[in-house]
């Protein structure tokens, strides 16, 4: 791995309180900066994936609607009474079978 430097601008008291802070969990400012940096990026990545994910799962689903493959609301509706129904009874310690 090659390494390059970073240098930045902060605060004084910032720097101060940080790295007294790191070295209080036996750790450098440096080694706490790398690794909040690796895993910003891999939190970037992660939503990066979700995201995509998340518009094929859209795409799959105006494709279906566009093609027609669709469930009808009144069955939709009528689904979703018989589940609210159902909770109500469960709610209410009334068991069904």
């Amino acid at each position: 791995m090659s390494e390059a430097t970073f240098t930045f601008r902060v605060d004084e008291a910032l720097k101060t309180e940080f790295s007294t802070a790191a070295k209080a969990r036996d750790r450098s400012a440096a080694q706490l900066l790398r690794d909040f940096m690796r895993d910003f990026v891999r939190q970037q990545e992660e939503a990066a994936a979700h995201d995509a994910w998340f518009r094929r799962q859209v795409q799959i689903g105006l494709d279906s609607a566009n093609a027609g493959d669709v469930i009808p609301a009144a069955e939709v509706e009528a689904e979703a009474e018989s589940w609210r129904a159902e909770m109500r009874l469960k709610m209410a310690g009334v068991t069904t079978s």
